[in-house]
């Protein structure tokens, strides 16, 4: 029994050990798997914290790229040195930071096993979920890798990461660049030039296009029957190439014209042109991926889907200009019934969103966010700019024209950095020479023929040193690298997006930094006040307005602007201007007695506190008669009949355009003096002009 007893102790003593046992290995094993999620939290904090690092060396990259730039830049005016812009000075910059990125940093490899092998029958997808161990992970797609660089897979992502995305360029960085085109423009010049503004930019951009087009789809043919082709390559991808290459960018040759205070009409004509082209552009592309015709062959020209694309052109085009227009109008009511002009700061940041959300908001309606943007610069210049308080008109101007600059050096920057970064580059040296080719010979279609067009009922011709110019200053620039960067997937794309980038290097390098020499050689004039207007022919002619000298810029008429201007001038200046701010005629004044009660609503109380304020600003091209008052050496005629003088104080002779005297001299004494200098009188309508020798 004691035996028994003895044996019976000694099992419960062994499972007693192995319950102990086998306790002390499950803790183990559950401290082993909690250590080992420590381990994967700390991997995981770790690779985070660098990767913050790496976002970190990235943007502080770009950001001594533009200090550089900058420092550069103030070296060049300070030297006068023309030669080069300073977008061809940040493009130089980020040549030489790729070239670093891309072969000066060791490739660390950390992926030295064969990556496993799936099959999917729809491609790749943008998202992946994968179970592993009972664990749901989500993994996104970052795009293919060669794979003679699978090994080498860290570099990838940090080239990757100095590659934007494109959608960055397209919400960000345009959007300042083009609100700024259209809140900096001069309207004096452009309105007078709008018909041929319009006629370069739409039927000009149309032309170019599918002359590009065209002539690059031979070109394909041609790289197919020789072999150089590896992948496909439609037609509508060649029109696509047209669309985009044709948006012009003269940044470069605009701020040497600025810096240089050359000719008026002709920066009128290149800023006009630049600005609708880019919006033709974006459009027309739009329109060409929208392009499907019927049927298996969809690459093919078809008449109903070549119709359908230039309806959905022309909605893109007309939906965004009305949301542009309709954002610049709200903002203009909110700050004219507003009380905001006490709040510089509130009023400025308002401004500020209302103008960048006009972008988003036509992008996100399916319209074109450029078009949309460019308009509400137009009219927030027009309307809202005269309700903002004086503290207000300073910032916005400061502040747009600051994003401007640092958004379009941004953009070159990254354009010399993309030639090394960008993975995925197709050097196609005849697609490239064809390139070259088709972009000259369809500026010159553009330029010479409808130069010629305008010229049979323009009264102020187009030169031909002004066409010379034009032709020589069709750079391509940040909007057809955003064109061209946006969609990379093909084969096709991939070619274009190169093509594209070498054609900005030298349009910008070569063309750019020859536009001084071509200002000489083409003897166009330089020096000019922007403000002043000088007549083409050999007379030179004084007209004054009102009272005061600070009239003397403003002598262009009604009948001198554009004809389109002259539809609509006397409809803004009478309803839509006292509508929208505080400036005009009061509607009091304007509208039927009838509508007096909607009047006094709508009319501003400023618009009443100044008796200056029926002038509108923009009347230098219409003038009333009590506005007008002509000089003739000592003499001074007014078109209404009052009495002025140069001389009153003095009691100097005056005239009067009815014949009256209003002078105390001799009347037979000053038509001594009209006849002795053949002086010619001219009446057109409401304008009286004195054709004066030029020392007077």
């Amino acid at each position: 029994m004691e035996a028994l007893r003895d044996a019976a102790c000694a099992a419960r003593g062994s499972m007693m050990m192995m319950m102990l046992v086998w306790i002390l290995l499950n803790a183990a094993a559950g401290l082993s798997a909690e250590e080992r999620g420590m381990v994967e939290e700390l991997g995981t904090e770790k690779e985070a914290e660098e990767s913050h690092r790496q976002d970190s060396v990235n943007l502080l990259t770009f950001i001594s790229l533009l200090t550089l730039t900058i420092l550069t830049i103030w070296l060049f005016k300070h030297r006068r040195v023309r030669f080069l812009h300073e977008t061809g000075l940040a493009m130089i910059y980020g040549l030489l930071v790729g070239v670093i990125l891309r072969y000066g940093i060791p490739a660390a490899s950390y992926h030295n096993k064969t990556p496993p092998s799936c099959s999917l029958k729809e491609g790749p997808s943008s998202t992946l979920l994968l179970n592993v161990s009972g664990k749901f992970f989500e993994y996104t797609l970052k795009g293919e890798i060669n794979f003679k660089e699978i090994h080498n897979v860290e570099q990838n992502d940090m080239l990757r990461k100095v590659t934007f995305d494109p959608e960055v360029f397209f919400n960000i960085l345009l959007p300042p660049i083009i609100f700024h085109a259209g809140y900096s423009l001069k309207k004096r010049h452009f309105f007078r030039n709008l018909g041929s503004i319009i006629t370069y930019a739409f039927l000009g951009t149309a032309i170019s296009c599918f002359f590009i087009g065209n002539l690059m789809y031979g070109v394909v043919k041609l790289m197919r029957a020789v072999g150089q082709l590896t992948d496909k390559f439609y037609y509508t991808d060649c029109l696509f190439f047209g669309a985009i290459i044709s948006a012009t960018d003269p940044v470069t040759v605009l701020a040497i014209f600025n810096e240089l205070h050359a000719d008026g009409d002709l920066y009128a004509l290149l800023f006009g042109e630049s600005v609708m082209n880019d919006a033709v552009a974006i459009v027309l592309s739009s329109s060409i991926m929208a392009y499907q015709p019927a049927g298996a062959n969809t690459h093919m020209f078809d008449a109903s889907a070549f119709f359908k694309s230039v309806g959905i052109f022309l909605g893109i085009f007309s939906g965004s200009f009305v949301m542009g227009a309709a954002t610049g109008v709200v903002t203009a009511l909110v700050t004219k019934f507003t009380k905001l002009h006490c709040f510089p700061l509130l009023e400025t940041a308002l401004f500020f969103l209302m103008s960048w959300s006009t972008f988003l908001l036509a992008e996100a309606c399916g319209f074109t966010g450029v078009v949309a943007v460019l308009f509400c610069g137009i009219t927030q210049a027009h309307y809202t700019y005269n309700n903002l308080s004086e503290e207000s008109t300073k910032r916005t101007k400061q502040l747009f024209e600051v994003l401007h600059f640092l958004a379009e050096n941004f953009i070159f920057s990254y354009m010399g950095l993309a030639l090394f970064t960008f993975q995925k580059h197709v050097f196609s040296p005849i697609f490239i020479a064809g390139a070259f080719m088709a972009i000259f010979l369809g500026r010159a279609l553009n330029i010479y023929p409808l130069s010629f067009l305008l010229n049979l009922g323009r009264r102020d011709k187009i030169r031909g040193n002004f066409q010379h110019m034009m032709m020589f200053a069709g750079l391509r620039g940040a909007m057809a690298f955003a064109l061209a960067i946006r969609d990379t997937a093909t084969y096709a794309r991939q070619m274009m997006f190169t093509t594209t980038l070498l054609i900005v290097f030298f349009t910008v390098w070569v063309f750019g930094g020859g536009t001084t020499p071509m200002l000489s050689w083409l003897h166009i004039r330089v020096g000019v006040d922007p403000d002043q207007d000088v007549q083409p022919s050999g007379d030179s002619f004084q007209v004054l307005q009102g009272d005061g000298p600070q009239e003397d810029g403003q002598s262009k008429t009604k009948q001198e602007s554009a004809w389109l201007f002259r539809l609509w001038y006397t409809f803004d200046h009478n309803y839509l201007k006292p509508i929208l701010t505080h400036s005009g005629p009061p509607l009091t004044s304007t509208l039927p007695s009838y509508c007096g009660p909607l009047a006094s609503c709508l009319t501003s109380p400023r618009a009443y506190e100044n008796q200056e304020q029926l002038r509108d600003p923009d009347n230098d091209f219409v003038h009333n008669d009590a506005d007008l008052t002509f000089t003739f050496g000592d003499t001074s005629i007014t078109a209404n009949g009052a009495s002025a003088s140069r001389t009153d104080a003095a009691g100097g002779p005056g005239w009067s355009a009815n014949g009256k005297r209003s002078g105390s001299t001799s009347e037979e004494a000053l038509e001594r003096e009209l006849d002795s200098r053949e002086q010619e009188l001219l009446s057109r309508g409401t304008r009286l002009v004195f054709p004066m020798e030029e020392h007077v």
